[in-house]
């Protein structure tokens, strides 16, 4: 892919990654292969009744984006920051194409690209 921004938006049961030019997607859906189950988070016992991260997919994901000049990471949930967290323990060079991470619901395709197209937009004057 030769797109310079990437934007990805993950949750625990699937990563869709764009990468993106004013006029082009590349869209690729990553799914982890074990899908981490729905904990209910029960009164008086230890944790946070959080499902521990899938390493693999987070890695799969990691590797999307590797190729990518600047990364906007968003979703939902606690996956994008056990994405990032992923990307800090195991890939320096990746941390540093981090952008952004935002928290953001449930967006079509469409609303997601926009988005991270608007996002980099007004990134890119400030970094200049």
């Amino acid at each position: 892919m030769s797109h310079f921004h990437a934007v990805v938006w993950i949750d625990h049961r699937e990563a869709r990654v764009f990468h993106f030019s004013p006029a082009e997607v590349d869209k690729l859906t990553i799914h982890p292969d074990k899908p981490a189950k729905h904990l209910h988070h029960k009164a008086g016992s230890i944790g946070a009744g959080n499902a521990a991260g899938d390493h693999e997919f987070l890695h799969s994901v990691a590797q999307a984006i590797a190729d990518a000049g600047a990364v906007l990471i968003t979703g939902p949930g606690s996956a994008k920051n056990d994405l990032v967290k992923h990307i800090e323990g195991h890939d320096a060079a990746l941390k540093k194409l981090i952008a952004g991470v935002e928290t953001i619901d449930h967006p079509s395709d469409g609303q997601l690209v926009a988005h991270a197209r608007k996002y980099f937009k007004a990134e890119d004057r400030m970094t200049r």
